[in-house]
């Protein structure tokens, strides 16, 4: 099963493929449904090319998908085309699609580059996926409204295509992330990639007594006073507010029996450390599954998957669509809060201590407990490190973002390893549901 992570830019691709994704994928220019993430810009698929090469000379083969996945205008073709010669450049592996008037262009213009059907295409049936086979698509992701039963369907009626679906991250209420709300309040088109996350916000609920007897309902966002907006309730549903996050990793082997042969994770807008734990976490299953890891060792890396901010967690429409149709309000804080990354050695010591670049994104005192993590190391405490100045190897007391630094410990640390220290707003009541308890009871016994 491959494994597939959100990058929203150089930095977050390098980690996102150290961390154990065996393809990453991202988004150039304005032609993504996150345009809002750094995405890629200039030179940087000489980095992108450098680092797959780094990984193949080591026998580890790193895959690039790029998404084009907007709903595009004539004039964004025409900006597409107008920029081909940017694409050609970055050595690309797939390019997800959603619009069908791409695909001959992509298939003139990128002969040799497959296609990979974006979740926005709402594909949920065998048919549709035999339509997408005969057009050259080498790989449908599907919508997330499938179930573990509609994937193995699909998967039997259709088995030389690929099937990739979402396995971790938020969810749109919203057919397949087709989101209306954004524009509707904001002006902001979620399908032209200018999402403005409405279904966050806090609302007010109104009410008001009509003269049958009935009431109408309306929400009045907490910021925006006196801008008021009808609530639609339909036989079995009330739209809008917030979905819960999808997890499944504990049921990483259904979706393989099921078909699955690449699981994504959602999250090119979330931060670097994110990524990492999460990609690893999945990493680490996938690892167990397929007999390259021991029984039982891929447990702490996923628990993990509780200490990274997140909404409450469910498993989708995987097991049962109740599941999914109930909201959530609010994000989980996360006890630890990203300090730095950790770069080139610069020196070692004697005493057996190495110096390394820190890159620091949280302010930080000496003497404040860190741990490092990396992509097979849990966690290293270490409070008896020293920071100091580059140029003048004097010890500092405190770095933040944008400061110069290095970083002097005995821990066994390296190149890319991430720099956590606890968060001071963390409080043990917004630690969120845990993972193990995110599927209701009545459904529990189906899947174990």
């Amino acid at each position: 099963m491959e494994l597939v992570s959100p990058a929203g830019n150089v930095e977050k691709l390098a980690y996102a493929w150290e961390y154990g994704a065996d393809a990453a994928y991202i988004g150039l220019k304005k032609f993504s449904l996150r345009v809002k993430a750094d995405n890629f810009h200039g030179d940087e698929h000489e980095e992108i090319r450098r680092m797959k090469e780094e990984y193949a000379r080591k026998g580890k083969s790193k895959r690039l998908l790029c998404a084009l996945n907007i709903s595009f205008r004539d004039s964004d073709i025409r900006a597409f085309l107008a920029e081909k010669d940017f694409f050609r450049a970055y050595p690309i592996d797939a390019f997800i699609v959603q619009d069908i008037g791409m695909v001959r262009l992509l298939q003139k213009e990128f002969p040799e580059i497959p296609l990979h059907l974006s979740t926005q295409a709402n594909c949920v049936n065998s048919e549709a996926v035999k339509m997408y086979r005969d057009l050259g698509f080498k790989r449908v992701v599907l919508g997330r409204e499938a179930s573990l039963s509609d994937i193995r369907e699909i998967k039997s009626a259709v088995p030389e295509m690929e099937i990739e679906c979402f396995g971790h991250g938020a969810m749109c209420i919203a057919y397949s992330g087709r989101c209306l709300i954004s524009a509707y309040l904001t002006g902001r088109s979620a399908n032209g990639g200018h999402c403005s996350h409405s279904c966050r916000w806090d609302y007010n609920l109104l009410a008001s007594e009509l003269k049958d007897g009935e009431r109408e309902f309306a929400v009045e966002e907490r910021a925006r006073p006196g801008e008021i907006f009808p609530v639609v309730e339909g036989e079995d549903y009330t739209a809008l507010f917030s979905s819960k996050d999808l997890c499944m990793i504990d049921y990483v082997r259904d979706m393989k029996d099921a078909g699955v042969d690449a699981l994504k994770i959602e999250g090119r807008m979330k931060s670097l450390y994110y990524a990492a734990v999460v990609t690893r976490a999945y990493r680490k299953r996938i690892d167990e599954l397929e007999g390259r890891l021991q029984p039982g060792k891929s447990k702490p890396f996923a628990d993990e998957l509780d200490r990274v901010s997140h909404r409450e967690f469910a498993t989708g429409f995987y097991f049962s669509k109740d599941d999914a149709n109930k909201t959530t309000r609010g994000e989980t804080s996360s006890p630890w809060q990203l300090a730095g990354t950790i770069g080139k050695q610069t020196a070692e010591h004697p005493d057996g201590s190495k110096e390394f670049e820190f890159f620091s994104m949280n302010k930080i005192t000496a003497g404040t407990p860190l741990e490092y993590i990396g992509p097979d190391e849990l966690a290293l405490a270490d409070s008896e490190y020293e920071l100091l100045d580059p140029a003048t190897r004097e010890k500092r007391d405190w770095v933040c973002h944008g400061h110069p630094c290095l970083i002097r410990t005995k821990a066994p640390v390296r190149e890319r390893y991430i720099v956590r220290s606890p968060d001071p707003d963390y409080t043990a009541e917004a630690a969120g549901m845990p993972r193990n308890n995110r599927l209701p009871k009545s459904l529990r016994n189906q899947a174990e």
